[in-house]
């Protein structure tokens, strides 16, 4: 009884890891509209914060493996914790002298951190409790982790974007005691939400220390990398979790520059419905908020249909063969990404917002099916697969970069081929059965 009601808690625990990640990898997002005015950058430009973000993912996966292994996993997830906090401290200088290079560095730090939470939270999770649960145990933590993706850009509209930003030439109008001073309130504005965090990570990683997790054992598989490698599947695979990942991240990191080029505050403004949604969101008249805090509200919509769609999505795979189920999500992300393309106004908004919640089961499912029927080689495997989550570093700049080029809607073209490759990875696994 004891035993079970240790699990319970640490099953608790655990939990709140896979909400703060997923929290905190959309809230970065937020910040791109601020730091792209403040540091007068492009979108180019813009798009490397991500690069800085996910770009940890890819240099920190395998060596976390290795990390885990020499200390535990639960020495690992304080780690992980303490280095996520000293990421989230980094903000303060960052934002005091208008440095972007630290705030990269703070990013990067900062998903190193979750990098290593991510390694050994999945397996604690498979362990708490019989075999046969272990599934149900891990979608329920990757649901909050949806939902720590829904609540974000609301808190990022509410705390970060929520006051106007002036611009590089209207801040050198200013005396140098208005400067002065409203320098110091744009840097609150980041400070205080990520010292928050700092804070609440800190808490989180004392109660860690003092929990009484099981001790797993570390990995015991005689595989290689170079048998991985080998495997064509899994390589696809690899493919399929980059372009996922990327576009995914492209799309929620520029939904708020995107609406603004189509002018849809004044839509929304004038819109009823619409407007009652973003006052509610926001909790005041949308004359007091800045316009990338009124279109920022709505991406809240673009990450909780992920959420909503996961549950759909894994009834759907139950009854389907998920190779077809990914395909046919991904031809729904396709025909939403087209509409948008095509057409303006709260139409072009919600058809992009919809794509969220056909991005839902992409990952589980292309990750599964990539380690379908490869034995000793899964640990291996999954440090590759995660390893891809470096496409959400490479394709946002690039997304970026072409539209600084040829605007929005023409770079969402890039976007659809993503997405295509996608569709053909689960055309051609449609034949495999294989349940996540």
């Amino acid at each position: 009884m004891n035993q079970q009601k240790s699990y319970t808690g640490s099953f608790i625990l655990l939990t709140t890891l896979f909400f703060l990640w997923g929290f905190i990898t959309v809230l970065v997002d937020s910040l791109i509209p601020r730091l792209r005015e403040l540091f007068t950058l492009t979108y180019f430009q813009a798009g490397m914060v991500q690069f800085a973000f996910f770009g940890a993912y890819f240099l920190l996966s395998i060596p976390a493996s290795y990390i885990l292994s020499k200390i535990g996993y639960k020495k690992g997830i304080i780690l992980g914790l303490l280095t996520m906090a000293t990421g989230c401290l980094l903000f303060y200088p960052a934002a005091s002298y208008r440095v972007f290079g630290v705030f990269m560095l703070a990013y990067f730090i900062l998903a190193g951190g979750m990098t290593i939470l991510q390694v050994a939270a999945n397996p604690f999770v498979a362990v708490l409790g019989s075999e046969d649960t272990a599934s149900s145990r891990l979608n329920l933590s990757q649901a909050f982790n949806s939902l720590g993706t829904a609540i974000a850009p609301a808190v990022g509209a509410l705390f970060i974007l929520s006051d106007t930003i002036k611009s590089k030439e209207e801040i050198s109008a200013l005396s140098e005691t208005a400067k002065e001073t409203y320098l110091a309130s744009e840097a609150s504005a980041v400070q205080m939400p990520f010292l928050g965090l700092a804070l609440f990570i800190g808490l989180i990683a004392l109660i860690f220390l003092f929990a009484k997790l099981p001790i797993l054992m570390s990995e015991t598989s005689t595989g290689t990398y170079s048998q991985a490698f080998k495997n064509k599947n899994l390589m696809l695979g690899v493919l399929g979790i980059f372009f996922y990942v990327g576009a995914e991240v492209a799309i929620g990191s520029y939904l708020v520059n995107y609406f603004l080029d189509m002018n849809l505050v004044e839509v929304i403004k004038q819109n009823g419905f619409m407007k009652s949604i973003a006052e509610g969101i926001l909790n005041s008249g949308l004359t007091d908020n800045d316009n990338k805090a009124i279109v920022g509200v709505f991406v809240t919509f673009y990450w909780s249909g992920a959420m909503i769609g996961r549950f759909v999505g894994s009834y759907l795979t139950k009854i389907m063969k998920p190779g077809k189920v990914l395909g046919m999500f991904a031809t729904s992300a396709i025909l939403l990404i087209l509409i948008s393309i095509s057409t303006t106004g709260l139409v072009s908004m919600w058809s992009i917002l919809a794509v969220g919640l056909f991005n839902s089961i992409m990952f589980p499912t292309i990750f599964t099916i990539s380690l379908d029927g490869i034995g000793e080689l899964k640990p291996k495997a999954s440090g590759l697969l995660c390893t891809a989550i470096v496409g959400g570093a490479l394709i946002p700049p690039l997304y970026g970069y072409l539209t600084d080029q040829v605007g929005f809607k023409s770079a969402l073209i890039f976007i659809i081929l993503c997405y295509a490759y996608i569709l053909f990875f689960g055309y051609r696994n449609n034949k495999k059965a294989v349940s996540i």
